[in-house]
């Protein structure tokens, strides 16, 4: 067991050191005059339909005489990534004024196809020497005097390349409208494919070529927009503070200072009801098992979150090093699966729970579960669309195998060490035998509208930063002020705390002891505003469409509000149960 756990954290482990070189070539990236550059064709697909793509000789281009597969890394597969050699030769520093790729005849089904494509705004991609490169198929000409149009297809491409030494630096691709084949109608068009290439010199450094992409996100009014973002969050935290500090400081001094005396008459007694139920605080909440089990997911969750915040710090996550983010959200998921069951385990037992191997088993599944009904489903999509989103039969059993050796067993070994950890569960206040009955409450004081009420100040305190996100993620903008992400997600950590506190508070002062699975709902209800906010992005703010796309867009973003739900509600309880255990302290209970 335990040579099998430590090859399986040792694949984790070599994977987790790859993924910086995710996607990288194996070249020093310097050439001479002449010499062969790497240029991968990777994939086509709608441009508003991020998730929608396709191998790039799907389509009926230019083929080359033996075109190779590239060997990829585990997150270029999870991206979607199929990188092939393509059909132009760029070598370094060789200027072409026109060359013909080949020259073929489309019949009748490849050019409905094309202009099938070219209808829906289909794009390529391609990498030279690592650098991204993008354009478009064709283009729809509209005929405003006929109410008309033609569909064209553009049969030439110029390569424009910077170059500073024996370095390549950038490089741009451009269309011409006017050297394109008319595809409007369903018959068999002969084509000439052509290319053109000129390379001009530069002064930027190679070590600041990737700039150019990330300049987008950085530019002055974006800034200014994430600052806003973030003073507003800052504002609502400073709110909360205050307004927590007069609870505390005023609200319960002068409960402490009432609960002291001796001869405590009876209206004062009722004039404030959380002393009242001492006895019933700290009772164990039902579903200890599923209890125990969302706070081990939450709190895997936050490590999660931190360990990515931390590589996305340092520069792992350059924009285009294919992959590197999905190689990391799977390893550090697997090497923190012992966080879930040492923190499950333990808090299961401290409730006095039994049967822990049965808890252990449902923490394991509980996030895994629904992530791999909706892996499987979307999947079967992908594959029934014939995308590269379809995952292939390897990169399924590395899945498996870094499941089977690596977070299954730290799991188990987290819940071992969480059942030998022997902790009590630290109550300044005995439980009495039988609980109190909670007196009747108004509506607004029930579970939903609480829940409404604490999701609404975490979410106001991100909303902003969402739109960025979810452009980077399902558009083609591109994300990279990690460090203002990173003090957005402790706002929001720090918002959600304080609002679950409040919340408690006032639950625990009209006399309802349920706060258990009420802390818990009411920090993780952020994650049901998140994907309320994904419904207005798909309809308001996206072009997305289709089955596919649609799909891939609520199936994973269902899976990452859940996240939220878990990891959000983990903190919410566990500032509440610290809360709770401060003011009962401060007392004499009897």
């Amino acid at each position: 067991m335990v040579r099998m756990e430590a090859a399986g954290a040792a694949l984790a482990v070599a994977l987790l050191a790859c993924m910086v070189g995710a996607g990288a070539d194996d070249s020093d990236h310097r050439y001479k005059e002449g010499d062969r550059v790497p240029l991968y064709a990777n994939k086509v697909g709608p441009f508003h339909n991020p998730s929608e793509t396709y191998r790039y000789y799907d389509l009926p281009f230019c083929v080359p005489e033996h075109p190779k597969d590239k060997r990829e890394a585990l997150g270029e597969v999870l991206n979607g990534d199929r990188l092939v050699d393509a059909p132009y030769e760029l070598n370094f520093r060789e200027d072409t004024n026109s060359k013909t790729l080949c020259k073929k005849t489309l019949f009748k089904e490849q050019v409905a196809k094309l202009r099938d494509a070219v209808a829906k705004d289909y794009y390529f991609q391609m990498y030279y020497d690592d650098l991204p490169l993008w354009g478009f198929l064709g283009k729809l000409d509209r005929n405003k005097e006929h109410g008309g149009g033609k569909c064209l297809l553009f049969k030439h491409i110029h390569f424009d390349i910077m170059y500073n030494n024996d370095r390549v630096i950038e490089i741009n691709v451009q269309t011409d409208p006017n050297v394109a084949v008319d595809i409007t109608e369903d018959k068999e068009v002969p084509v000439e494919f052509s290319y053109s290439v000129t390379w001009k010199k530069t002064d930027i450094p190679f070590e600041k070529r990737m700039e150019k992409y990330s300049k987008s996100s950085s530019m002055p009014q974006h800034l200014e927009i994430h600052w806003f973002s973030i003073i507003n969050s800052c504002v609502t935290v400073l709110l909360l503070t205050g307004f927590l500090a007069t609870i505390l400081m005023r609200v319960l001094k002068n409960d402490f200072i009432k609960y002291s005396h001796e001869n405590e008459s009876l209206e004062d007694q009722n004039e404030t009801g959380w002393k009242y139920i001492h006895g019933d605080v700290f009772r164990f909440p039902q579903q200890k098992s599923l209890f125990a089990a969302i706070i081990g997911s939450g709190s895997q969750l936050v490590a999660l979150a931190i360990f990515i915040f931390l590589l996305a710090i340092v520069g792992v996550f350059y924009p285009y090093n294919r992959g590197a983010l999905f190689t990391a959200l799977v390893v550090i998921y697997a090497l923190t699966s012992g966080i879930a069951g040492y923190t499950s385990t333990s808090f299961y037992l401290q409730l006095e729970g039994t049967n822990w191997v049965r808890n252990l088993i449902l923490t394991g599944c509980l996030f895994c579960g629904p992530l791999f009904l909706t892996f499987s489903f979307l999947n079967t999509v992908a594959i029934a669309y014939s995308a590269t989103a379809a995952l292939p039969f390897g990169t399924i059993i590395v899945i498996i195998l870094i499941w089977a050796l690596v977070t299954s067993p730290l799991l188990v070994l987290g819940g071992v060490a969480g059942k030998n950890s022997n902790t009590e569960f630290q109550a300044p206040c005995r439980t009495t035998k039988y609980p109190r009955e909670i007196p009747q409450l108004p509506w607004y004081r029930s579970t939903i509208p609480q829940m409404a009420m604490a999701g609404f100040l975490p979410f106001s305190a991100i909303y902003i930063e969402l739109y960025y996100i979810f452009a980077s993620i399902w558009g083609h903008k591109i994300y990279t002020i990690y460090s203002i992400l990173f003090i957005v997600f402790i706002i929001l950590i720090i918002v959600t705390a304080f609002v679950t506190v409040a919340l408690t508070y006032f639950q625990l002062a009209v006399e309802d002891h349920k706060w258990w699975w009420r802390s818990v709902l009411c920090g993780g209800s952020t994650g049901i505003f998140i994907f309320f906010y994904c419904i207005y992005y798909y309809h308001a703010r996206s072009d997305m469409s289709g089955f596919m796309q649609t799909s891939f867009f609520f199936g994973y973003m269902t899976c990452v509000c859940y996240g939220f739900f878990l990891m959000l509600g983990t903190v919410g309880f566990r500032a509440s149960l610290l809360f709770v255990r401060h003011i009962y302290r401060s007392i004499k209970c009897e």
